[in-house]
């Protein structure tokens, strides 16, 4: 997704962009962070929902549909929830720092909250809320863009997920009821496939999607049959993985760090070093030396 996928407030000559996901290659959402100068206009529907946290104010907000006709104090944190296809009048108070979240519509049919009655599910309008989760998942995309790495790629897109599921749980009009049945994880073939693709493709950015496709299932559903076989989500054994080869290089042979890094999936030098002391407790260099 890209910033034509967008209602089109970015494009205003009084936002200033920090940084956005264009060219990272996120199909299901689109990020941007900026700073916005007060404002009024009026929005046609875009494809897409969208997501506003504010990162400071409080600010007074006014919203509508073909008029003002909602005014709110809305606090840091606060968020502002606007549904795909759907025109916006809105009028921003004063100088605001955001986060822009833009989720295709796709993804948010997609998860397993919004299949349980065969309807699909349509956002709330909503302004000034609060929502700690939400919150902190767009805090979290705004980090992974913020710090971009492609090894990051399947952390993002299990962020995506988990918006999505928030979304559709608390903040539709009709809200899904909890699933009932016990979660169904993986097959063995299944396990076996995507094992092999992850090892195959260790050194290379592996997105949800590729690792679905592998076992003929949507991203949402083998997300959550990842999770019920092995405890964890997939970007997070797919980073296990890596640290286990790495440190199996740095012990075994005499290959340079760096070479290390690229040959498991890691940017760099310095981001190698940075995940096997989180894992591990430890340096590359210090595993080299006890090997």
């Amino acid at each position: 997704m890209g910033l034509g996928d967008t209602h089109g407030i970015l494009t205003r000559p009084g936002v200033r962009p920090v940084r956005s996901s264009t060219g990272l290659g996120w199909k299901q959402l689109y990020l941007s962070t900026q700073r916005e100068q007060p404002y009024r206009d009026a929005f046609h529907g875009a494809g897409s929902h969208l997501v506003i946290l504010h990162l400071d104010g409080p600010v007074t907000v006014r919203r509508g549909r073909r008029g003002l006709t909602a005014a709110r104090q809305v606090p840091p944190g606060g968020l502002f929830l606007h549904p795909a296809d759907t025109e916006l009048d809105v009028e921003l108070g004063g100088h605001l720092n955001t986060v822009h979240v833009y989720l295709s519509d796709a993804a948010l049919q997609a998860t397993p909250e919004t299949a349980q009655d065969g309807r699909p599910v349509r956002l709330k309008e909503e302004f000034g809320t609060t929502d700690p989760l939400l919150e902190q998942l767009v805090l979290a995309l705004d980090g992974v863009v913020r710090h971009w790495e492609p090894s990051g790629s399947t952390y993002a897109d299990q962020l995506a997920l988990m918006t999505a599921a928030q979304l559709a749980r608390r903040h539709s009009v009709c809200r899904a009821a909890e699933p009932t049945q016990s979660q169904v994880g993986l097959h063995e073939r299944q396990f076996t496939a995507v094992r092999e693709l992850m090892d195959a493709r260790l050194s290379e950015p592996l997105s949800l999607e590729d690792l679905a496709s592998a076992v003929g299932l949507g991203v949402s559903q083998f997300a959550r049959r990842f999770r019920a076989r092995t405890g964890c989500p997939p970007h997070r054994y797919l980073v296990r993985l890596r640290v286990e080869r790495a440190a199996r290089l740095l012990r075994a042979g005499s290959m340079p760090i760096a070479q290390v890094a690229a040959a498991c999936g890691f940017s760099h030098q310095e981001h190698l070093t940075r995940v096997i002391r989180s894992h591990l407790g430890t340096t590359p260099a210090a595993l080299r030396r006890e090997g």
